[in-house]
This record gives C-alpha cells, structure tokens and sequence, in this order.
C-alpha cells in the first residue's frame, strides 16, 4: 500500500484557463513593450521608404511610420510618448523651433553640420548620431595602410576648426603630428599646396565646406601629382579617388536604432557612433600609389577589435 495524497491529472479545463492566461499576460506585455515610432523628413523618397520599411521588419510589435515634415504640428504639439526620428537637417532645424516635443533621435547627422546649429550647446532632448567617421578610427587607417607616414596634413574651416583639438590629441597618442591649414577660399590653391608640401598623408575632415562635389577634382588632382594619398572624408570621395575611409551603411544604423529604442529615452546618450562600421578602399588608387590593396573586411575587423579593447 502507497502513502500520501493522491493527485488527480489537470483537466482540459484547467489547461485552457492556464493558456488564456499566459496568452493574456504575454498580449499585455507586448502592449505595455509596444512603442510608438514617427520618423519625418522632408521628403518621402524611395530610399526612405526603405529605411522606414526595414525598420518596421526589424521592430515588428512597435508602430513605426513616416510622415511628411511639412504635415507635422509644432514639436511640442505632439505626444511626448512619441520616439521621433529626424531624417535630415530639415526635419531638425523644425525640431530646433521647439524646446518641448518628445525625445528625438537625430540621425546622420555630422559633427561639423551640428556645430554650425548649436555649437556645444547641444539641446537635452536631442540624441545626435554622427555620421562622419571617428577621427581616431581614421588615424587608424592611417597607420595601418602608410606606416611610415608621421605627418597628417588637415585643411580646416572655420566651421571644422573645433575638431583640431581633439585631432591633436588623438594624434599624440599615436605618434603621429597634425599639420594644419586654414582653408577658407577653396579658389585659392596655395593653402592645399602648402599642406601638401608639408605632409606624408592628408586626412580629410567630413567639412562640406571643403570637401564637395566642386572642390573633389583639385583635391584629389592635386594630392596624387605630389604622390599623397587621401584619407576619408567619407565613402563617396573613396569611390571618386580617395585611398580609404571607414563609414557606416543602412543596416549599422538600424543596429544602432534598434538598440536606442529597446531603451528609456531617459537612458539615451547626447549623441554616439554607431558600434558597426566598414572600411572601403579604392584598389587602383592603392596600387597607383604603390601601395598593398586592403581587405576592406578584415581591416574592420582589426579596427573593431582595437576600440572594444579597454
């Protein structure tokens, strides 16, 4: 004979209320986790469609949408439950007008572009993520692809003249020396020559001042007669002549989203670099310049690596 109380087997009964009620509470979390997601620009081109869309796919319980700047009330009219995403610096000038509205993420956005906004007043409801590369990470590169460059040539404007500063420091800490020309009429040609003349690498700053659709011929012209790569500013002077920049594309930023809105927007940082990043190089301007043609990928890599370390 066996001893204790005997246990009857739960009965359908009880398991269906055990499911409504799991079901219940998993509906209700998922509603309390839901966010509402506005992105604005202004305007609603294919490319941003697709952003807004990949974005959707990768937060499938919250609202995310785009609407049209020029349909949108005064930001403090709007409801401070709301994570808005500015798209370019329309939609962030609108933003500027008001200083209630939601928190806001600022997308793509230079540190130079920011600068000439607010200098380092920065408002407390903006998170900025920068679009320019890390200056640090690009005196990597440089190190990396032209050890034996010591001399980093840098043209300013009065618009990037702040970030010499922390260039220099950076600078010093990889032994290497900044040598810096003011460069305020880019019909004048003595300054780049100047810099040229004194440097083993000119470093480009993302200042669109300087470094254009105008200017990119002389520059790039005029760096390779003296047999001098450039560096950055950015991916598409890469691909019109520059040796190589580091950047990041579409899916680094919806990493980086992604991550900031499974947060508090109390929890938000002023601004950062999203973590995810690549390389790009130009081969031929490499091997023109007598120099090994990079594995883009692992040179990210190696890069990555370097910053994760303490």
């Amino acid at each position: 004979m066996r001893l204790g109380l005997s246990r009857k087997a739960p009965t359908l009964g009880h398991c269906l209320a055990g499911l409504c009620l799991f079901l219940a509470t998993w509906l209700h979390g998922i509603a309390v986790q839901a966010a509402d997601i506005l992105l604005t620009g202004a305007e609603e081109s294919p490319g941003v469609q697709a952003f807004v869309q990949a974005l959707s796919e990768l937060r499938p319980t919250d609202s995310v949408r785009f609407q049209p700047l020029a349909s949108l009330p005064a930001p403090g009219k709007l409801p401070s439950r709301l994570r808005l995403i500015l798209l370019d610096l329309p939609s962030l000038d609108w933003r500027l007008q008001d200083s209630k509205g939601p928190a806001t993420l600022v997308l793509r956005i230079s540190r130079v572009q920011a600068h000439q906004r607010f200098g380092s007043a920065q408002p407390s409801q903006l998170t900025l993520l920068w679009s320019d590369p890390p200056l640090g990470r690009q005196l990597q590169l440089i190190r990396r692809m032209l050890p034996q460059a010591r001399r980093v040539g840098v043209l300013f404007h009065p618009h990037s003249e702040f970030l010499l500063k922390e260039l220099r420091l950076t600078a010093q800490s990889l032994n290497l020396q900044i040598v810096s020309q003011r460069w305020d009429n880019t019909h004048d040609n003595r300054p780049l020559q100047a810099v040229l003349k004194n440097s083993d690498v000119l470093l480009g700053l993302d200042d669109p001042d300087l470094y254009n659709p105008r200017t990119a011929k002389n520059l790039l012209l005029s760096s390779y007669s003296q047999q001098m790569a450039l560096v950055g500013p950015n991916v598409a002077f890469v691909r019109a002549g520059s040796l190589v920049s580091s950047y990041s594309d579409q899916s680094d930023w919806l990493a980086v989203l992604d991550q900031l809105l499974d947060q508090p927007p109390g929890n938000w940082p002023p601004a950062l670099y999203p973590k995810r990043f690549k390389v790009s190089s130009n081969a031929q301007v490499a091997r023109s310049l007598g120099i090994e043609p990079l594995n883009d990928a692992s040179v990210a890599r190696a890069l990555a690596e370097g910053e994760s370390r303490p």
